[in-house]
């Protein structure tokens, strides 16, 4: 999979500024903010301060490439709109989302400042020759549920390769080497992600899934595990090491059953640690899956009951 750039071939900037009429304003503002943020500077001829501001909306709009559109109206020659809008001092700049008013300011800001309110606005929006992340992040998903890591990791590593900070692609990367047992290559591409990061749901949860892969590596095959357990029911550790294995071989139900057996038999064994085993599954498992939907739904039928 290759990202492509929107629309195809050379990416060209259109009209990004016009001026819009009363007749006018619902098909350049209202409309238009439909398919990408649009900023409406209310001026006049007369007033002195939007003269200094215009020039900086019209530099910020321009730097956003294509991420958000400016449309400019004469309050003098066109009244209706921002009498209606209760614009009552000028200049006023204000941002229309989803053919709705979602944010603005009064008066001759600096220009960092509309700069800043730009960069808040369009936060997530793909400017022009940009591609979609957000679209792809979802194709690099579905691809990874339908059981492709291998082609999974191909279309994260793109993402990163146009974004190499985007956490959800550095934590869907590393959900892949673990899936293919390079834990290694997991680990090294999470500490990719920075301090302040990690607590995000979706790191926390590929971090669990190397723990737990890590864990799993230290311990036997699992057919002797079962005999270990067979000969004796009581042996709590190694019915524990067991589940390790069996969610290390992708056996989700089969691990869940050995942990709430040892819930059941023991809940206080090892302080607690079965059940903090299974809770760490759910979150290496994430909380969508159904073993984890279903695992839960037992554990609290034995803990309650």
């Amino acid at each position: 999979m290759t990202i492509v750039e929107q629309g195809g071939g050379t990416a060209q900037v259109p009209d990004l500024i016009k001026d819009t009429t009363t007749q006018s304003f619902v098909k350049d503002v209202i409309e238009e903010s439909k398919r990408q943020p649009v900023l409406i500077d209310f001026w006049a001829p007369w007033c002195g301060p939007c003269k200094q501001l215009t020039p900086i909306l019209e530099k910020a709009v321009k730097a956003a490439k294509g991420k958000v559109k400016l449309v400019k109206m004469n309050i003098d020659e066109h009244p209706a709109i921002p009498g209606q809008m209760g614009i009552q001092s000028i200049p006023a700049v204000i941002a229309f989302v989803g053919g709705r008013p979602a944010d603005g300011f009064m008066g001759a800001v600096p220009e960092s400042q509309v700069s800043a309110f730009i960069e808040k606005l369009t936060k997530g929006v793909p400017g022009v020759g940009e591609p979609d992340i957000g679209e792809i992040l979802k194709e690099a998903e579905a691809v990874l549920a339908e059981g492709d890591p291998t082609g999974a990791a191909q279309i994260y590593a793109e993402i990163l390769s146009f974004d190499a900070a985007n956490i959800a692609a550095l934590a869907g990367l590393a959900k892949c080497y673990v899936e293919t047992g390079a834990i290694e290559q997991a680990r090294e591409t999470l500490a990719q992600v920075p301090e302040a990061k990690r607590g995000d749901s979706a790191v926390s949860a590929v971090q669990a899934a190397i723990d737990l892969a890590e864990q799993a590596q230290s311990l036997g095959p699992i057919g002797e595990l079962e005999q270990k357990v067979a000969a004796n029911p009581l042996d709590h550790q190694a019915r524990f090491d067991l589940a390790t294995a069996l969610n290390a071989a992708g056996k989700r139900k089969e691990a869940t059953d050995q942990l709430l057996e040892i819930v059941k038999r023991d809940r206080k064994w090892n302080e607690d640690g079965a059940r903090k085993q299974l809770v760490q599954f759910f979150e290496a498992w994430g909380g969508a899956d159904e073993a984890t939907i279903e695992g839960r739904k037992r554990l609290s039928t034995i803990l309650f009951s």
